[in-house]
């Protein structure tokens, strides 16, 4: 739905995926196959220019190829059709070589990685602006202390620059991924009828290799009309970012809860209203992040059940990838460029982070009281014994502290400065700094 399209959407990676867009890659395969052709002596020369003049996207009815693609089963056949008809007005010698020696899933296949080529560049930048903005919020919340939740409770102390620094840290490694991954994916698709270019007799080779010239694509060992791995990869780096992207976006939304008032996603006029209550703030980014992170499981899903595929041209497989493929593209580079933002002009307020340390009276710090003890008592009695202070406090409804100090077996170890010190949250983050410094160092060193 084009209405829902910028809310989904977000970003450049939208117009790389039109229907125009995706006419016009096919279009320069046409042109940069005609180019290759007629440099190794299969095409006159003077084809090249008739044929380059007719491949742009403009000069073609959209809705006629999609009407004529509905009978012929894909997109390419109609464009072919339509192509040659506009090169005939022109030059009729010319229209007797386009499309020469290729068949349509090199055109669909070769188109859809210039797209992804362009995808994927698009997707770099946002990603390196994403963990530019987590590395300056990492740094900025380095020593802010919060609660840590482990199924969804309150745990022990740490530090929003940890919460971070992990998200950061796995942005990392899927740019490692995306750094990996980009020369194997962008592989020139080229193999004529059945994958053999027999229509090019001897000289298949060496069109190939002009072809990925001319493209800037890698020319692969062999076809891969047949072998959907490379798609697979795709879908699969995607649907990954998507759900880091995910839980970035469920920690913010939990955290900007009224009753934990943590993080608040930035101000914008008509940002986050509701058109009922005046005074919502709603968390609207992180909706568009985690509605793209529930969808995009089941579309790389689609594309893996894909890959197994019929002998040398795929039956429904190959076509279910077809808008599949943009889709989950789309929705993925849309939740990143989404996050960028987020993270960008997140709120943050340290006096809530405080004042929910300090909610449960204590109680967050019994581990280290505990371990405190551990050393005269053992861990295990330790244990049972600040556990039994613990239900007590709650039971009394007084904090943790006071119940603590008032049992000897506890005062007799600890003091009472001693006792301060370990019920103080700043005091129990661990080696949370060294951790966000490995991170950053990461950074700095990427």
């Amino acid at each position: 739905m084009k209405l829902l399209d910028p809310l989904f959407r977000a970003g450049e990676c939208r117009a790389v995926f039109s229907d125009a867009a995706a006419l016009q890659c096919m279009l320069d395969f046409e042109a940069a196959l005609a180019h290759a052709e007629a440099a190794v002596g299969v095409i006159p020369s003077d084809a090249i220019d008739p044929i380059a003049a007719a491949c742009h996207a403009e000069l073609y009815d959209l809705d006629a190829i999609a009407h004529d693609a509905a009978r012929a089963g894909n997109l390419a056949i109609p464009m072919v059709k339509h192509l040659t008809a506009r090169v005939k007005d022109t030059d009729a010698s010319a229209a007797r070589y386009v499309h020469w020696g290729a068949t349509s899933q090199d055109a669909i296949d070769t188109g859809f990685v210039l797209q992804l080529k362009r995808a994927l560049a698009v997707v770099e930048a946002d990603l390196q602006r994403l963990i530019a903005a987590l590395a300056h919020r990492t740094t900025e919340h380095r020593h802010t202390v919060m609660v840590g939740r482990t199924w969804m409770q309150h745990a022990l102390p740490t530090t929003l620059g940890l919460k971070l620094a992990g998200t950061l840290d796995a942005l990392l490694r899927h740019k490692q991924r995306l750094t990996e991954l980009t020369p194997r994916v962008l592989a020139l698709q080229f193999g004529g009828a059945a994958g053999t270019l027999a229509s090019l007799g001897d000289a298949g080779m060496q069109v190939a290799e002009r072809l990925a010239e001319q493209l800037q694509l890698v020319l692969p060992a062999t076809p891969w009309h047949g072998q959907r791995d490379r798609v697979a990869e795709v879908a699969a780096w995607f649907g990954s970012l998507a759900g880091t992207l995910g839980k970035l976006a469920r920690d913010v939304s939990l955290l900007m809860q009224t009753e934990v008032g943590e993080l608040a996603e930035p101000v914008g006029a008509g940002r986050g209203g509701s058109s009922t209550m005046p005074h919502k703030r709603n968390p609207v980014s992180s909706a568009v992040v985690l509605a793209a992170a529930q969808r995009v499981p089941a579309l790389v899903g689609t594309v893996f059940s894909a890959m197994v595929q019929e002998h040398e041209r795929g039956l429904g497989g190959w076509h279910a990838e077809w808008e599949v493929l943009p889709e989950l593209i789309q929705l993925s580079a849309g939740a990143l460029s989404v996050s960028a933002e987020l993270v960008e002009g997140l709120e943050v307020h340290p006096d809530a982070m405080r004042a929910n340390l300090d909610a449960t009276g204590g109680l967050i710090m019994a581990e280290a009281v505990t371990m405190a003890l551990g050393e005269a008592l053992g861990r295990l009695d330790a244990h049972k014994l600040v556990e039994e202070k613990c239900r007590q406090a709650q039971a009394e409804g007084r904090h943790l502290k006071t119940v603590l100090a008032e049992e000897p077996k506890i005062t007799m170890h600890l003091s009472t400065a001693e006792l301060e010190h370990l019920l103080d949250p700043v005091n129990y983050t661990g080696v949370a700094d060294t951790l966000i410094g490995r991170v950053l160092a990461a950074v700095e060193g990427d």
